[in-house]
């Protein structure tokens, strides 16, 4: 009986150890667990907070998007806008660059006039000389030489390249008396250009010294007309009306080096 009775104790001991053992293990598996619980709850809690901020920063994307959006619609609405601009500009330079070749083929026509008169002045000036020898004998044809030189000087004064030939006035015949008179010039109603007015210049032709202005004769520009072009508060030059068309007109250069500094899109003002 006393074996027995050891072996229950030994036995009852050993249970009890396991027991402590197992209690033991088991509150420290439980602590770790709440441990880990815990750490998760913290992590979990973070990310809540890190998803409320990026929802936060998600709206005020969207706000941004639309707001894009309305940029982009405005952008599309000037695009559009400036394209039609950019059309008519097409067009004005087109209509600009035709009446540009006409200009060129009555720039020849004046070439070949020019050298018609220069070689008619070379032989008044020739005819000039001559008289001028006789001139201490034929004190009295002085009077008539003169007035034959002055005239002759009138006739070629203002031929130039590219310039406008102005044609003579017409005559008419005396019935009376026979003789041929000078028919009075016809008033015409002419719309004058105020001071001030303004246009620019839609091509410039560096070959034959001169610039195409968007203002004609209906704008009450007139031949021999000074405009002066500038470029923001820049004075670039003058050029003068050489040709005239309704809605347009062809200026030259006064100075030699305004060709090179003038642009297409320059703003021309009236002087004077």
């Amino acid at each position: 009986m006393n074996n027995r009775a050891k072996s229950s104790i030994i036995l009852l001991i050993a249970l009890m150890l396991i027991f402590l053992f197992a209690a033991g293990a088991g509150f420290y598996l439980y602590n770790k667990e709440h441990a880990k619980n815990i750490e998760l709850e913290e992590k979990i809690e973070e990310l809540n907070i890190k998803q409320k901020i990026t929802e936060a920063k998600f709206f005020e994307a969207q706000k941004v998007i639309s707001s894009l959006e309305v940029k982009i619609k405005q952008s599309a609405t000037q695009i559009s806008e400036l394209s039609d601009e950019l059309g008519k500009e097409k067009a004005s330079k087109e209509e600009a660059l035709s009446n540009l070749e006409q200009i060129k083929q009555e720039i020849e026509k004046q070439k070949v006039i020019k050298l018609d008169l220069e070689n008619k002045l070379n032989q008044a000036q020739d005819a000039v000389k001559t008289m001028q020898s006789k001139l201490s004998v034929l004190d009295s044809d002085k009077k008539d030489l003169e007035l034959k030189v002055k005239d002759l000087e009138e006739k070629s004064q203002g031929v130039e390249l590219g310039k406008i030939v102005v044609s003579p006035e017409p005559v008419k015949t005396d019935n009376v008396k026979g003789k041929k008179t000078k028919e009075p010039p016809k008033k015409k109603e002419i719309v004058q250009a105020e001071k001030g007015v303004e246009g620019k210049v839609l091509v410039v032709n560096k070959e034959y010294n001169f610039v195409v202005i968007n203002l004609g004769s209906k704008d009450g520009v007139e031949l021999g007309q000074v405009f002066s072009i500038s470029r923001g508060n820049s004075n670039i030059g003058d050029v003068k009306v050489e040709k005239l068309h309704d809605s347009m007109a062809a200026a030259g250069f006064i100075l030699e080096d305004t060709k090179n500094k003038v642009k297409e899109g320059d703003k021309v003002t009236k002087k004077g």
